[in-house]
């Protein structure tokens, strides 16, 4: 008999595959390149594939 999942492990399922995952290295050096002041915060956003909300 098949088991129904519950909406919670439903939305940690799907959170899980659509969530970018980037490794500590990543982030520092999106945050330097940021710092930096060649790029605007949206263009380094959309370079990187990230939201600018984040």
């Amino acid at each position: 008999m098949a088991r129904k999942k519950t909406t919670e492990s439903i939305v940690k399922d799907i959170k899980r595959k659509t969530c970018p995952k980037f490794s500590a290295e990543e982030k520092i050096r999106i945050v330097l390149y940021g710092l930096k002041g060649e790029d605007s915060v949206s263009a380094i956003c959309r370079k990187e594939g990230i939201a600018p909300a984040l």
